[in-house]
Order: C-alpha cells, then sequence, then structure tokens
C-alpha cells in the first residue's frame, strides 16, 4: 500500500468515526476473546469454525484426527476401565495409521500414534 492509499485510508476512517459511525458496535468496551492467551497453530479454522458453527465432521481429516487427539485425555476419563480405554485408543490410532498410510484430503498429519501404554498411565493417574 503507497503512502497516498494509507492517507486516503486514515482519512475514511476519520470521517466515519467523526459521523459515529463506530459507536456503540457489538462488543464495544469488552476485552478481545482469547486476549492474553499464545495462538494455536490452526487459530484461523477455530476461529472459522466458531463464527460458521462448523463441526468437527467438516473439518479434512488431518484436522479432525488433530482435534480428537487434543480432546483425547476428556474422553478417556469419562471411561470406567482399561480395556475401554485402550479400545478407545486402538480405535483411534486405526484412523491415525490410515491418515499416515495414505493419501488424506486436506493437510498432512503433524503427529504419530498415540502410545497406549503411555495414554493408560496417565489415564491412572488422573483417576487418582
Amino acid at each position: 500500500m503507497s503512502d497516498r492509499q494509507a492517507r486516503g485510508v486514515d482519512r475514511a476512517i476519520q470521517e466515519a468515526e467523526a459521523r459515529g459511525e463506530f459507536a456503540n458496535l457489538p462488543g464495544a468496551g469488552k476485552p478481545l476473546p482469547g486476549i492474553g492467551q499464545p495462538l494455536r497453530e490452526d487459530w484461523w479454522l477455530h476461529q472459522q469454525a466458531t463464527r460458521e458453527n462448523i463441526g468437527l465432521d467438516a473439518l479434512p481429516p488431518a484436522l479432525r484426527l488433530g482435534k480428537e487427539r487434543e480432546a483425547l485425555p476428556d474422553r478417556l476419563d469419562a471411561l470406567d476401565d482399561e480395556a475401554a480405554v485402550r479400545a478407545v485408543i486402538e480405535e483411534l490410532n486405526a484412523r491415525i495409521r490410515k491418515a499416515l498410510i495414505g493419501p488424506v484430503e486436506g493437510p498432512p498429519l503433524r503427529f504419530g500414534l498415540i502410545d497406549a501404554d503411555e495414554a493408560v498411565a496417565a489415564w491412572r493417574e488422573r483417576r487418582r
């Protein structure tokens, strides 16, 4: 953007402000959501999904698996026995394995399989 264009934009903003076009906007005086929190790698996707009320099913497989992997501890904490925990991990690992081996729609996976023994040990620790 040239200096001339920047001055034109600044002038247009000042004129709109003088006309009161920025008064009483929704969210005025409220903090920006997420301010002070570190941005995640997929911040833009999360923001768009929230804004457009898109569920996990609409995400490309790699991103959907990433979200499921992030939510895994909460999902495991709802289970009462180790066999069920291992079954959930194995089912997720099967889908991760498939995405790692074959071509997937969207971005590539940026993680590998979940270590079942580590996940079970963490599940036990959280249950104490």
